[in-house]
């Protein structure tokens, strides 16, 4: 086989809201941190350890700003993408270097009652008021394709 593949799934919740930068030509790319968490239990002294992974996450214009307006922080979503290496140099002069995540599909997990109550928020998810769903993106009112395979009745 002569092909590659660069392709990441992560679920997890928003470190932090999500932030865009808005560009003169009309397009606008939004940045956001996404923890991912292993619990596992230490053999040794019975105690359950719990190790969290920071991501850095990237959406572009339309994603963007649907991120923008739906998650806040300590939301869980599923994203899907690509990793992309990025190298600048910093203030500093020494050369500074990120992994990050390009989306490319993602679905919200926290629904409205749940966004309402996480992080003392009294904020609920606008995205099950607003009816509309532009470019495809799953809103929580929605089912997600784990529930609809839970729900029908296969005979194998």
């Amino acid at each position: 086989m002569s092909g590659t593949l660069n392709k990441v799934m992560l679920i997890g919740h928003l470190g932090d809201e999500v932030k865009v930068h808005y560009f003169e030509g009309g397009g606008c790319i939004g940045r956001f941190p996404l923890a991912t968490n292993e619990t596992y239990t230490n053999r040794t002294t019975g105690e359950r350890v719990t190790n969290t992974d920071w991501h850095n996450i990237v959406v572009r214009n339309k994603a963007a700003e649907v991120c923008e307006k739906y998650l806040k922080k300590g939301d869980k979503v599923y994203v899907e993408g690509r990793l992309k290496n990025r190298q600048w140099q910093g203030e500093d002069g020494n050369t500074r270097y990120a992994t990050e995540v390009h989306v490319q599909d993602f679905t919200f997990l926290t629904n409205k009652n749940e966004s309402g109550s996480q992080g003392g928020s009294s904020q609920s998810s606008a995205a099950t008021s607003s009816g509309g769903n532009s470019q495809g993106y799953t809103m929580p009112e929605q089912k997600t394709p784990l529930q609809e395979t839970e729900e029908d009745d296969l005979p194998f």
